[in-house]
């Protein structure tokens, strides 16, 4: 079985079915959005797939695939569990189990504004690992925060595929662009909604509820000399060695484009 779950479906590109600002904020490490949408995500899934989780002994919960610094929707896939324990707690059932698919990005591009075809192949090059045997004939759910081109979706596939993975497979989004006249780029509307320049990003990184995520880390260590100086004196310094040990476990010292700055935090 393989299915897909979405909550809002994106049909007109002036009417957006969720708050944009509150999405935007989500996207670059607002932990209080994650939880919102979550609740919200999994109010609608269970509505739909009630009797499919009560029927299966083990579900496996997968955020979208990362190597060490997680993505924007890690944080959803957390709060998402947490609401799918506490149902099958109340009916008696086995707490869910998390697994994660490894991913070695390659690139620092945006694909917010790409295509299905430029997003399949920007991420041909990344290499990804799946543990099939923990996973294997278990109810799968990925959680993601949106399905655009599909490309996210299609990739989980083939890797499921290359592994022999054999099970039940859902993949559940917060929305998801079903008017297929409206072209992707619309992500990126989303995702910047909120987050204009540097001093927003430094009003996230320093709000109640933030935690780092690829976004937010890729997009700091992109800042050019001035504006990074700017951002690292705004923000504490167990912000700036929290950012220096994730960018690092994430191998972006060895990206070039990412250096330099870096190399300032570990100075500091």
């Amino acid at each position: 079985m393989n299915k897909s779950y979405s909550l809002h479906k994106i049909i007109d590109k002036d009417n957006c079915p969720f708050k944009e600002n509150e999405y935007s904020r989500f996207k670059f490490g607002d932990k209080f959005y994650a939880e919102k949408f979550a609740k919200d995500l999994f109010a609608g899934f269970v509505d739909q797939f009630r009797e499919l989780l009560l029927s299966d002994e083990e579900i496996v919960i997968l955020p979208s695939p990362y190597l060490s610094i997680p993505t924007a929707s890690n944080f959803l896939c957390y709060y998402f569990k947490k609401e799918l324990n506490s149902f099958l707690f109340r009916n008696g059932k086995k707490a869910s189990i998390e697994s994660k698919i490894y991913r070695n990005q390659t690139y620092v591009t945006d694909y917010g504004n790409l295509d299905f075809n430029e997003r399949v192949n920007l991420i041909s090059n990344d290499t990804y690992y799946i543990d099939r045997n923990f996973i294997n004939d278990k109810l799968c759910i990925f959680v993601d925060d949106i399905k655009i081109t599909g490309s996210h979706e299609h990739t989980v596939n083939k890797i499921l595929n290359q592994y022999n993975v054999n099970g039940d497979f859902i993949f559940v989004y917060f929305a998801e662009l079903a008017n297929k006249e409206i072209h992707p780029k619309i992500e990126n509307h989303y995702n910047y909604f909120d987050i204009k320049n540097v001093e927003d990003i430094i009003s996230v990184i320093n709000s109640e509820h933030f935690q780092y995520n690829t976004r937010i880390v890729k997009f700091i260590l992109s800042l050019n000399e001035e504006e990074f100086g700017y951002l690292i004196n705004s923000i504490s310094s167990q912000k700036s060695d929290e950012l220096f040990h994730l960018a690092i476990s994430n191998n972006y010292h060895q990206i070039l484009e990412y250096k330099t700055n870096i190399n300032v935090i570990k100075i500091d």
